[in-house]
């Protein structure tokens, strides 16, 4: 009769071999898919710490559980160990190099194993990166041979030598499990290739950015200016005295922002849009409606507030190669005085200052409501290179503009 390894260094065998399958499709595609393949990279770092756990727990079993004896000695037996250390240094080295690349990237994405638990940074220097890419890619490739080497022996000494090898990972020599065990790692490979992203269309045209239009208005607007400027005299004077009629009675009033406004922000990233949205900020606000030259507008934002509904994303917000919030933890925009450019529509030019880097920036808002309560919404196109948000290599399949949006009631102060 066949000795059999124990149920638990079988069940071990079978999940780690589906595991590595898996890990082999998805690892060879993720560097095609640049920043597409960021939630697959999280799943990839997972299963590969999944995989040294399990490996760890398989040698324990390894000399807690008695093992069956060779089949075969000489040469071929030797090559047969060979295999089987070569495959244990695989099973461990493949993901501690990995941990390690993660560990000493410029890029210091964070790691929540499925989501869930935090995997802490090894402490080792940055010159290690490149020796770790290198020895993770390396693994890889001796892992496919060792993993081939290690099928093809199974399958000659259980149907070239006939001596039933490969009963000894099946519980009961169930025939059943003898073909659904073996296809668990075809499953692992059909499974790393279907959670690959679709292939990315080719781009269409699209109209030119916010920015660019926004520029063509402020060139529109200086013409006219320009033709107002060479005005007659009986029209300077008409324009006057229209004014001073208009003059507003006492100074401007004053608003109070009113809970569940929200600030939100949007960019392409590879074909795709990230969203997200800041949790904390405040607004100071000082207009008449009437007379949008009197506004007085000043909102801070607290950028560690940022979020855009992934846990992985959101660590990397407040790095240095987006937010930078350790030195420059809120953001702020002021503008003196607006304009109307349409019924309760107005423009506010001010100044942004985000990352350290002030520069002229121009809002777009719309009032609806009346008397003591208005509603406030608007938007606003952001050239984020300008400000040294997304400067590092993680960033490069990013927009180079940044679309805000906000939505906020505010009540008149008494």
């Amino acid at each position: 009769m066949t000795q059999r390894y124990s149920l638990v260094a079988i069940i071990l065998h079978w999940a780690i071999a589906a595991l590595l399958a898996f890990q082999i499709a998805v690892g060879w595609a993720l560097e095609d898919l640049g920043a597409r393949g960021f939630s697959l990279y999280q799943w990839h770092k997972s299963v590969g710490m999944l995989i040294l756990a399990l490996t760890l727990v398989r040698i324990a079993v390894r000399y807690w559980k008695p093992r069956p004896a060779k089949l075969e000695g000489g040469w071929q037996g030797a090559l047969a160990s060979g295999v089987h250390v070569g495959l244990y240094a695989f099973m461990l080295g493949a993901p501690l190099t990995g941990w390690a690349l993660v560990s000493t990237a410029k890029v210091q994405v964070p790691t929540l194993l499925f989501g869930v638990l935090p995997l802490p940074h090894l402490p080792l220097p940055a010159a290690s990166h490149t020796l770790a890419e290198n020895g993770h890619g390396l693994l890889a490739w001796l892992g496919i041979a060792l993993f081939l080497l290690h099928a093809a022996g199974a399958l000659r000494h259980h149907f070239l030598m006939g001596d039933g090898l490969i009963w000894r990972m099946v519980p009961g020599r169930s025939t059943a499990l003898l073909v659904a065990l073996p296809a668990l790692i075809l499953g692992g490979v059909v499974a790393g290739r279907a959670i690959l992203p679709a292939p990315q269309a080719a781009p269409t045209p699209v109209p030119p950015p916010v920015a660019e239009q926004a520029d063509t208005e402020i060139d529109n607007l200086a013409q006219m200016e320009a033709v107002n400027a060479t005005a007659p005299a009986d029209n300077a004077a008409a324009n006057a005295t229209q004014a001073a009629q208009e003059e507003p009675v006492g100074p401007p009033p004053a608003w109070t922002v009113q809970p569940g406004g929200r600030i939100g922000f949007s960019i392409g990233n590879d074909g795709e849009t990230i969203k997200g949205s800041f949790a904390k900020w405040t607004a100071a606000i000082v207009m008449d409606p009437d007379h949008p030259d009197s506004a007085d507008i000043k909102v801070t934002i607290d950028m560690a507030s940022a979020s855009v509904g992934d846990a992985y994303k959101d660590g990397m917000l407040p790095g240095e190669e987006f937010f930078g919030v350790a030195a420059h933890p809120t953001a702020t925009f002021v503008a003196k005085g607006a304009e109307a450019t349409g019924p309760n529509r107005y423009r506010a030019s001010g100044t942004l200052t985000l990352k350290g880097v002030s520069k002229p920036q121009a809002i777009r808002f719309a009032l609806s409501g009346k008397d003591a309560v208005r509603k406030v919404s608007g938007s606003a196109t952001i050239a984020r290179s300008a400000f040294g948000v997304g400067n590092g290599d993680s960033s490069t399949g990013l927009t180079p503009q940044v679309a805000l949006s906000f939505d906020f009631t505010a009540k008149r102060k008494e």
